[in-house]
């Protein structure tokens, strides 16, 4: 019975004897029945079986890895799966990424401004909404910053 003394979780789920060369048995253990049911429920046993076969056994684990973290993004998201999670940290990385950036750059305006002259005005910056570049207020004009570099810090 799959290696073991019960029937692997797939063969439990679809209620067929669990064979001793069962191909899902050495990925799906009867004590995690929730990995093969939801990966059944998107990818179906047939499926599974053909792309299990079809790969060296030294990469099935991860491809039976990827199967079943493919498998919890689409009950997640059916439409785009895990492309639609991949996606979404990218933009946030983005959005973290010109944050940073802007960051930088008012610390190096600040540092600019103190080396050069210590009476000017202290800069500001204006509320960040996520749609436009920063921009600097030094005193009353203002200057556009955009990624890491800035066009003009008052100087």
């Amino acid at each position: 019975m799959g290696g073991g003394t019960s029937p692997c979780a797939s063969c439990k789920l679809l209620r067929r004897r669990c064979a001793k060369d069962c191909i899902f048995a050495p990925y799906f253990p009867p004590d995690d029945p929730h990995k093969f049911a939801i990966v059944h429920k998107v990818f179906g046993a047939s499926n599974i079986s053909k792309m299990i076969q079809e790969l060296p056994i030294q990469q099935r684990a991860d491809a039976v890895n990827s199967l079943v973290y493919e498998a919890n993004a689409r009950m997640r998201d059916p439409v785009y799966g895990c492309v639609g999670a991949i996606s979404y940290l990218q933009n946030q990385v983005s959005q973290l990424e010109m944050q940073l950036a802007m960051a930088q750059t008012e610390i190096l305006c600040i540092q600019m401004q103190q080396e050069s002259a210590p009476n000017l005005p202290a800069i500001q910056m204006e509320q960040y909404d996520g749609s436009t570049p920063q921009a600097l207020s030094f005193g009353s004009p203002n200057y556009l910053v955009a990624g890491e570099e800035f066009r003009r810090c008052g100087f």
